[in-house]
Order: structure tokens, then sequence, then C-alpha cells
């Protein structure tokens, strides 16, 4: 039953994305911001417990509905978790962006392209030429690949009912909204004292993204360039651990530009003015609007990959 529900959240998805789902993910970090000003005394005790306060609610509340609708019928179980899978779970998510960009690239149109970059991550630098906005739309979209699709399958299919998909984005969600300066420029008392409160979140997050963004790693190895995916990986994904999304990122991104051949990372021109001196990761061409396309089907061939290996532990499962 998860392979069926799986399969139509993402045919559901692809058929039609209505705007009612950004809503749910902006209700839960409205509930975040409002644990945070009554709980953050500047501690990690303090950020432990408002953590837990944050992700239960969710994650009960789903699987609650879940086994109340599968006792009446296991149909309604069924629907609660296509619902669930469709409101966390998909390319959509941040599809649009990504193909804005690479239509402003292949137009000959960097301007919009920038636009477009900056609405979709925030920040933009006029000084970004078109190779700029490739890389940085290729790093954003394989993350965000992983965080909505990759990350929040396995743990939809390894806890029972939606828990675990609900789990995995209420963290990823919790984590971005209590991260302090990642850098480390703001080194005043409150920054520090939100620092240490977001502490435990960002620990839930690393836990629980500790398998599957390596099962990702392998798979876009697999599906692409499997001996420079496997040896960016090894060499270089920790150099990003400092650098945003840190360890995980790091792994996406190595693993991922090794698989595609293409260079990620690398010096960026900042927006106030000096440059931004990020590690380099992948090997291979520098980025352009034809590799944004293969980006993209490296994704989506690492996703059938995921699929049919749990179709045949959902066929393993049933056999007598």
């Amino acid at each position: 039953m998860n392979f069926l529900a799986i399969l139509a959240a993402l045919g559901l998805e692809q058929w039609r994305a209505f705007r009612f789902r950004a809503g749910v993910e902006r209700a839960f970090v409205r509930y975040t911001r409002w644990l945070e000003s009554k709980l953050n005394g500047g501690t990690r005790e303090q950020g432990l417990v408002a953590a837990a306060a944050a992700l239960a609610p969710p994650v009960l509340i789903a699987a609650c509905i879940f086994w109340l609708a599968d006792a009446v019928h296991p149909a309604l179980g069924f629907a609660w978790n296509v619902v669930v899978l469709y409101l966390l779970m998909g390319f959509r998510h941040f599809s649009g962006a990504f193909s804005a960009i690479a239509a402003a690239l292949a137009a000959g149109d960097p301007v919009a392209a920038r636009r477009a970059l900056a609405a979709w991550r925030g920040g933009a630098s006029a000084e970004w030429t078109s190779v700029d906005v490739a890389r940085l739309a290729i790093e954003r979209g394989f993350v965000d690949s992983y965080r909505h699709v990759f990350g929040t399958l396995f743990w939809f299919v390894l806890l029972p009912g939606p828990a675990g998909a609900v789990l995995y984005r209420a963290a990823a969600l919790l984590a971005a909204e209590w991260r302090a300066s990642a850098r480390g420029e703001d080194t005043t008392p409150i920054v520090r004292a939100r620092d240490s409160f977001g502490v435990p979140a960002r620990r839930v997050l690393w836990l629980l993204d500790w398998v599957p963004v390596r099962l990702t790693a392998l798979s876009f190895a697999i599906v692409g360039d499997f001996e420079d995916a496997a040896y960016c990986w090894r060499t270089q994904a920790a150099s990003w651990a400092t650098e945003e999304g840190g360890e995980t990122a790091g792994i996406v991104l190595a693993s991922g530009g090794g698989a595609l051949g293409v260079i990620l990372g690398g010096p960026l021109p900042s927006i106030a003015g000096a440059p931004d001196a990020r590690p380099e990761l992948g090997m291979g061409e520098d980025p352009d609007a034809a590799l944004m396309s293969s980006g993209v089907g490296l994704v989506w061939r690492a996703l059938i990959l995921w699929l049919l290996l749990i179709l045949l532990l959902t066929l393993a499962n049933l056999a007598p």
C-alpha cells in the first residue's frame, strides 16, 4: 500500500499543485516561531524541550488520524497517506523556479534568471554570471530534491503510516527556522542564544539525514557516473561542512556533481562585494541550461531506482 500511495501522491502532484500546500508549511513555521518566543532562554535544554514540543504534535496527529482511518477501512488509511505525501513530498515544491531559471538562461536572459533565482533562494548579485546562476540553481535543486523527495520518502517507508514523512519535513523546517548565522559573523548575545537554542533541532535533523542522504548519494552514483560520483563524495563532501546545509548538503552536492559531470561550489561574488570562497564540488564542465536539464534527469532516474526498490520490498513482504 505504501508503494501505491507514493505513486498516487507523485501522480497527483504532477497533475496539479494546489497552493494550499504551502500554507501547511507556513502554519507550522508560525507555530515554531511562537514556541521560540515562549521558550527560548538561550540554552540547549530549552531548545530540546521546544524541539519536542514542535515535532510531537504534528507527528502524533498524522499517526492518530491514520490509525483511526485505517481501523474504519484500509482505503481511508490509504487516502490519508496520499494526502499527507501530496502535502509534503514532490518536485513541484521547487521545480517551477528551477524551470524558470533554465528557460531564462536558454533564452540568453541572465537578468530574468537572476531574478527567478533570487525569488527562489533569496539574495542575488548583479555580478553573478550565467554560470554562477546555473551553478546555484543546480545546487539548490539537488538539495531541495533530497529534502522534498528522497529524505521524506525514506522516512515514510520506514515508519508506520505518514508519521515518518511528517517527522522528517517538520524537523527540516524546524532546523531551518532556528538556524542562526551560518558563518557566525553576527556574534551578538541574541544570535548566540538563538544558536544554542537551535542546536537540538539541528541535531535531530542530522540524525534523520544520516542514512537517507547516503542512500541518495549512492543512487546518484548508480544512475550517473559512478566512479566520479564516488570519488567526489569521498574526497570533497567534508569540505562543505561549514557552508549552507552542512555535511548533508555536501554529500548531496559532491555526489550529484560527480554523477552529472558538473562543477558545483567554488568562489562566488557575494552581495556585500567580497568574494565568497566556497569549496569546489563535483568535476567536469561548468553548468549551463543544458546541464540543468540533465540534473533533472539525474534526479528522476534516482527516484525511479528508489521506486523499483520499494516495489521489490513490497512484493517480498507480500510473498508467503
